[in-house]
């Protein structure tokens, strides 16, 4: 697939590189491509020379699946940039949290209880498939996560169509993920996102981001 990343951090970076490895054409999508290209992005392309960089709008333009690996409260600023047009019809895989660091560490969430990043996402942009996934785990294990209990751990997805929600499941599924979960519509990307303040208690109480939670049943 043609496939745009939104987000120049270690999320969108993981992210980027992994479909890149798995054989997709990958194009990032950055705000400021000079700005971008002046700080330490040269040394990560350069290792990774079969991923391109782009405004957002110009990534997104001619994608199959675009993802949102921004920060929560860059989410919607991104996906403006990146066109109403451009992302009709398409499938969005949202990965980003609605945390809210004005109060410092650990974050509290802006987005909770009856509404979620996801939703609001969807609701900007309603001829986009929105699917919520890989919110719930460190970047490492959303990309690569066998190196975990053999990949024996759970990730979700959330979303209104279920084509789009398959679309997701199999590019999850290439990463190595043997446990998705299908929780339903948008609305139940309240749950996923609420699991940040139990995740981030986690990893201070265990030192280690590469820890995820496996549903039994």
């Amino acid at each position: 697939m043609r496939i745009a990343v939104l987000g120049t951090g270690m999320v969108g970076r993981a992210i980027a590189a992994r479909v890149a490895e798995l054989g997709h054409d990958v194009t990032v999508g950055t705000r400021d491509v000079a700005a971008t290209r002046a700080g330490d992005w040269s040394d990560w392309a350069g290792a990774h020379p079969g991923v391109d960089l782009a405004a957002h709008a110009d990534a997104t333009a001619d994608a199959e699946l675009v993802v949102n690996a921004t920060s929560g409260d860059g989410a919607l600023p991104a996906l403006t940039a990146a066109g109403e047009e451009n992302l009709a019809g398409k499938v969005l895989l949202d990965i980003a949290n609605p945390l809210d660091f004005s109060k410092g560490f650990p974050p509290t969430l802006s987005v909770l209880n009856d509404d979620s990043l996801g939703e609001r996402i969807q609701r900007a942009f309603p001829r986009t498939r929105v699917v919520k996934a890989l919110n719930t785990l460190t970047a490492d294990l959303m990309t690569h996560p066998r190196q975990l209990a053999d990949g024996d751990h759970t990730v979700f997805v959330s979303g209104d169509e279920a084509e789009a929600k398959k679309v997701v499941t199999e590019l999850l599924a290439s990463f190595g993920h043997t446990d998705v979960i299908d929780l339903g519509d948008i609305t139940t990307a309240r749950g996923t996102e609420m699991l940040l303040p139990l995740w981030l208690r986690l990893y201070g109480g265990l030192g280690t981001p590469l820890f995820n939670i496996k549903v039994v049943r």
